[in-house]
């Protein structure tokens, strides 16, 4: 048999197929086939949710870091800052009949919580009359007062020449290659320069001597570098300087300038840099017989432009007056031959003057805090000496201990020693209805001119012999 003649295919044909069955297999075919899902749309909140809790714990932890930060600073700051109380007790004051069972009392009272106590040795001093102790305890209550404005001035060099560098400052401040605070704690009287069988008055007159010597050779000598440090400062700024203030020599080249002429003389104006263009604009009016287009531009930086403008001498005042008025610079300047090297030679040299003195002043500085401290504590002594006599009488038989506290327990410290002790200032002093001691002024006023005391500089009267003392 033979296929039947295939007949040409026709748009009508076309249509026809493609509703046939094989047509329609195919399209079930194809919608069978898995298509992937398109993508789902996920809500925002969730991640916002997260970000932000994620914000919001990191700015927690870093809140927690720098506060952790700053207590360890105010912890050291607090560890730096430290106070002393000297003060003297007759020995009746105590159960124990030594000093060392007197001392460890005092601790008792005070609570190591509040602060340490120490022995403090005192030798035993000439006694002179009565009105001479009153005298001395007087002239040592002002002597007390110079040695710590001389302490605070020797701290306060060494702290500018330093630049406040607390570590080094620290370094510097020795006491007979002793910490300060060693020196203090381990006291000894110095019997060699301060022999304890000299009268009061001649060892008052040898401190007094000494201190004012220190004062004057610290003075003297931070004097000297503060005025070499102000001499170098002038010199940098004149090399690092901007146009209205720094040296030209390097800058202007002199074959730009009249020179050597009877009648025309070259001013150099340094001019805000905003307002060159309203200078060039105006500077030939300013003044007559100013040379006209004789306005050259030398040099500009951030702030300013120098310019070089000519005018006849006898109407250079005028000009002058002029630009002042506009609040523009005129800069002297005077050619002379290799002075660009001349002034590097002076910079070089007040440099290296600098450095020397500076190890001068920091020698000086080490030695004048290790002998202002040295004579503040040998006149503490002596005051303590004096008033525990006033107060106590003869023999001489009471307790002197040193107690390191702080400034905030300070106070906690003079309270437990007011609390023990305040029946020693007789009717100066009592308690309340709830025990707390009080101050009589009539009678403390009585009581202390019974015992030949004043006040003192800034000294309070207590009913004890009680000092504080800080280092700066």
């Amino acid at each position: 048999t033979t296929n039947p003649p295939t007949s040409p295919v026709t748009p009508a044909r076309l249509h026809t197929s493609a509703t046939s069955p094989s047509a329609s297999w195919q399209k079930r075919a194809a919608a069978a086939v898995t298509h992937p899902r398109e993508p789902r749309l996920v809500s925002p909140f969730p991640f916002r949710l997260f970000s932000f809790f994620l914000f919001l714990s990191l700015t927690l932890s870093l809140s927690v870091l720098l506060a952790l930060r700053a207590a360890q600073r105010n912890a050291t700051a607090a560890a730096m800052s430290t106070k002393y109380s000297l003060l003297s007790l007759p020995l009746g004051a105590f159960d124990s009949s030594n000093r060392d069972g007197a001392v460890s009392a005092l601790s008792a009272i005070i609570s190591p919580d509040n602060g340490t106590v120490t022995p403090f040795n005192i030798p035993d001093f000439k006694i002179g009359t009565l009105d001479a102790l009153v005298q001395q305890a007087d002239d040592l209550a002002k002597l007390e007062a110079t040695c710590q404005v001389v302490v605070a001035k020797v701290g306060d060099s060494l702290r500018q020449v330093l630049n406040n560098d607390e570590e080094r400052i620290a370094s510097y401040k020795m006491v007979n290659d002793k910490p300060t605070d060693q020196y203090l704690r381990s006291f000894s009287w110095n019997k060699i320069r301060y022999r304890a069988d000299k009268s009061l008055g001649e060892l008052i007159d040898t401190l007094q001597k000494e201190l004012v010597t220190v004062d004057n050779d610290v003075k003297t000598k931070f004097n000297q570098y503060n005025s070499v440090k102000t001499n170098l400062a002038a010199l940098q700024r004149r090399q690092t300087g901007n146009l209205a203030t720094k040296s030209l020599t390097p800058i202007v080249d002199p074959k730009l300038l009249v020179q050597d002429s009877e009648y025309i003389e070259t001013h150099l104006i340094a001019v805000p840099t905003n307002v060159k263009r309203e200078f060039l604009k105006t500077y030939e009016t300013l003044s007559p017989m100013v040379v006209p287009r004789s306005a050259i531009e030398l040099d500009h930086d951030d702030e300013f432009t120098l310019f070089a403008a000519a005018t006849f001498k006898k109407h250079s005042a005028d000009f002058i007056h002029k630009c002042r008025e506009q609040k523009w610079t005129r800069r002297q300047y005077t050619y002379v031959e290799g002075g660009r090297e001349e002034e590097q030679r002076e910079l070089d040299r007040v440099t290296n003057e600098e450095r020397k003195v500076c190890g001068e002043a920091l020698r000086m500085g080490r030695t004048g805090w290790s002998e202002s401290v040295m004579v503040w504590i040998h006149v503490l002594t002596l005051r303590v000496f004096v008033e525990a006599v006033l107060r106590y009488g003869l023999p001489l038989e009471y307790v002197t201990a040193l107690v390191k506290t702080t400034p905030k327990l300070a106070p906690k410290v003079k309270a437990a020693l007011d609390s023990s002790y305040s029946y020693l200032g007789g009717n100066a002093f009592g308690r309340d209805k709830r025990g707390r001691v009080t101050k009589d002024d009539a009678a403390m006023s009585s009581e202390m001119a019974a015992a030949g005391l004043g006040t003192g500089e800034g000294h309070e009267y207590t009913a004890y012999d009680y000092y504080e003392l800080e280092f700066p």
